[in-house]
């Protein structure tokens, strides 16, 4: 048994994984807002009750969280949620859980977890994409997460949108909380969907919003949610020109969209250098749950 930690901005969620990938304990709880010391405290109390779950103690922890540890200084960087930015997060566990802990990026969590059991199974090269309030990535290669010497191996959402439209208004792009313009998370995320949306027409949706109204003949919400397939087929075009993967899996509330499993992979053949593409792009299998059983598979299960 081991347990996984899904750190959100809003809400954290813990699972008990067991044998043969069953779960014997889930719980969910609310992120404490911009308060590190209370979050800390949250993951802590939030351990210890799954382990009262199952009657188990020192289980083995693997957490997903908003951007990465540093390898340089030991404290977490590019973290949306700003609150855990230069703090010690894996040492302030391991301080209060002992060294049974370890912590990955929770697109990492995701594509590991697709990767095993999931949407990805027995592919040898898997690159995850989550889309919803942030664009993140991970790697996964033979079944083994890819996070490189800088621990920020998949990060694509940081990258510049490339192949840039003047006539959408693509250059510079809008400003994103990294301090870049222009990047894919800034156009390809639910906000950037929407703030496009809003550029364009001076009508202010949510993104799921949108989607409604384009399905349903809204001419407007239609243009927009073009151009943002546009933007993932270039955004992908990149990838797939670079790591060349077996499959890409898609996570995040924006994945949920069914038609882009078709028109993206139809866009992205301009941008791709090879006569032909045949990379599968999918949702992810266990949906929201995917995260959180990844960072549980940041262990292997000491106890089967």
């Amino acid at each position: 048994m081991r347990i996984g930690i899904d750190l959100g901005g809003t809400k954290t969620e813990g699972i008990v994984l067991g044998a043969n990938e069953q779960v014997l304990a889930r719980r969910r709880v609310a992120t404490p807002a911009g308060d590190y010391a209370a979050t800390v405290e949250m993951i802590v109390d939030l351990v210890r009750q799954l382990e009262r779950d199952v009657g188990r103690s020192g289980l083995p922890v693997g957490a997903g969280t908003p951007g990465a540890r540093s390898r340089r200084t030991g404290r977490m960087k590019n973290c949306n949620s700003t609150c855990l930015n230069d703090r010690p997060l894996l040492e302030d566990l391991e301080q209060r859980l002992g060294p049974r802990v370890r912590i990955a990026n929770d697109a990492d969590c995701m594509t590991l977890s697709e990767a095993h059991g999931g949407a990805a199974s027995g592919a040898r090269c898997v690159f995850g994409a989550i889309l919803g309030t942030g664009v993140g990535g991970g790697i996964v290669v033979d079944g083994r997460l890819l996070s490189g010497p800088n621990a920020i191996a998949g990060e694509w959402g940081h990258n510049p949108l490339p192949w840039p439209r003047p006539e959408w208004g693509e250059v510079p792009g809008p400003l994103g909380w990294d301090g870049r313009y222009g990047s894919i998370e800034a156009w390809c995320s639910g906000p950037g969907l929407a703030d496009d949306h809003a550029r364009v027409t001076g009508v202010h949706l949510r993104g799921e919003e949108i989607v409604a109204r384009a399905h349903s003949g809204d001419a407007d919400c239609e243009a927009t949610l073009q151009r943002w397939e546009d933007r993932l087929a270039r955004a992908f075009a990149s990838i797939i020109n670079v790591l060349d993967p077996d499959v890409i899996v898609l996570g995040g509330g924006l994945s949920r969209i069914e038609r882009i499993y078709r028109s993206v992979p139809a866009r992205w053949g301009a941008w791709v250098f090879s006569d032909s593409v045949d990379t599968p792009l999918v949702p992810a299998q266990h949906g929201d749950a995917s995260g959180v059983r990844g960072a549980a598979w940041l262990w292997p299960d000491p106890d089967p």
